[in-house]
C-alpha cells in the first residue's frame, strides 16, 4: 500500500504537471497549423474532416464546381463592385459597427482600449479577422469569438485584394486566379471554423477591393462580400475628431469600417467620443446578422 502511494505521489508531483504543460503548449500551438485547400477537387482534403458531414460534402461541392465554371474576364474593379453590399437595406435607425483585424505588416496589434469600450457598453460590434492576426493573437481571438455581442468574420488568409487576374490595390498585389482566390477565402474560413465552431457568412478582403467575378466566387462559397458606407478610420489613419466626424455622418443601415489592429491609432478614442451622439440620435448598433433582419 506504501509502495502504490508514493508511486501515486511520485506521479502527481512529476507526470501530471508534465502532461497538463504538454497539453496546453499543443493548444497554444493551434496558431501553428496550416491549413491548405486541397488543389485536387477528388482528394478529400482533412480540414474538412472538421465540419460535420453534410456541410463537409456541400463545401467540397462547391470548391469543385467553381474550379469547373468558366469563368469570363471581369470588368470591373474597386470597392463598390456587383455584388458588394456597402449598406443594410432599412429605413430603421441601424447602424453596423465593423472592425478589420488585418495581421501581418498592415497590423498584428490588439486593441485593448476599444474592446473594453465596446465590451463595457455592451455595443454589438462584427469583427472581420485575417488569418495572420488570429496566429499572432489566438487568445484575444478566442476571447472575442466567446462573447455573444460580437459576430466574427473572415478578413482572409493573407490580406490580399480579391482578383482572379493579380489587380493591385494600395501597392498590395491581390490574388491572381480562381484558385489562389479561392485560398485566400477558404483557409481562413476553415480556420475560424475549427476553432470557434462559427461558419462564416461574410467576408471582406484586404483593401476591401475586389473584381466582380472573385465577388461571385465568394458568393458561390455561401458568403456575402461586406464593404462599408462610411470610411470610420482610414485605415486607423483618422485622429479622434476626425473617426467622431465620419461615424455621425450615419444614415439608417449604415456600415463603418474600422480597425481593432492598431491600438496606438485615434479609432478607439473617437469611438468613443461619437457612440454616445449616435445613441442621443436614436442610433441603435447591430452585428451584420442583427442588421440584416430589419431588411426582411
Amino acid at each position: 500500500m506504501r509502495y502504490f502511494i508514493l508511486l501515486l505521489m511520485i506521479f502527481m508531483a512529476f507526470v501530471l504537471p508534465s502532461y497538463l504543460f504538454a497539453t496546453k503548449d499543443s493548444f497554444r500551438m493551434a496558431k501553428d497549423h496550416q491549413y491548405v485547400v486541397s488543389s485536387n477537387p477528388s482528394t478529400p482534403n482533412s480540414d474538412f474532416l472538421r465540419l460535420n458531414n453534410d456541410e463537409t460534402t456541400n463545401f467540397e461541392k462547391m470548391i469543385s464546381k467553381i474550379r469547373k465554371t468558366n469563368y469570363s474576364s471581369p470588368t470591373e474593379w474597386g470597392e463598390s463592385v456587383s455584388g458588394v453590399i456597402d449598406r443594410i437595406p432599412t429605413n430603421e435607425n441601424v447602424i453596423a459597427l465593423t472592425f478589420d483585424a488585418c495581421g501581418g505588416e498592415w497590423g498584428s496589434g490588439y486593441d485593448q482600449e476599444l474592446i473594453d469600450y465596446l465590451v463595457t457598453e455592451n455595443i454589438p460590434a462584427t469583427l472581420f479577422i485575417n488569418s495572420r492576426w488570429i496566429d499572432a493573437n489566438l487568445e484575444e481571438f478566442l476571447y472575442l469569438a466567446s462573447l455573444e455581442q460580437f459576430q466574427i468574420e473572415n478578413h482572409g488568409t493573407e490580406h490580399r485584394p480579391l482578383s482572379v487576374t493579380g489587380q493591385t490595390a494600395w501597392g498590395i498585389k491581390g490574388t491572381t486566379s480562381v484558385e489562389e482566390v479561392l485560398s485566400e477565402v477558404t483557409t481562413n474560413h476553415l480556420k475560424i471554423i475549427e476553432l470557434t465552431g462559427h461558419t462564416p457568412k461574410y467576408f471582406r478582403s484586404g483593401t476591401a477591393y475586389y473584381d466582380e467575378i472573385a465577388v461571385k466566387i465568394v458568393e458561390s462559397l455561401g458568403m456575402k462580400v461586406i464593404n462599408f458606407d462610411i470610411l470610420g478610420d482610414a485605415g486607423a489613419t483618422y485622429s479622434p475628431k476626425q473617426v467622431k466626424e465620419a461615424l455621425l455622418k450615419a444614415k439608417s443601415g449604415s456600415i463603418a469600417l474600422l480597425h481593432m489592429n492598431q491600438p496606438t491609432k485615434g479609432t478607439a478614442e473617437g469611438v468613443k467620443l461619437a457612440v454616445p451622439l449616435l445613441k442621443e440620435q436614436g442610433f441603435q448598433f447591430v452585428t451584420l446578422d442583427e442588421g440584416f433582419k430589419f431588411s426582411q
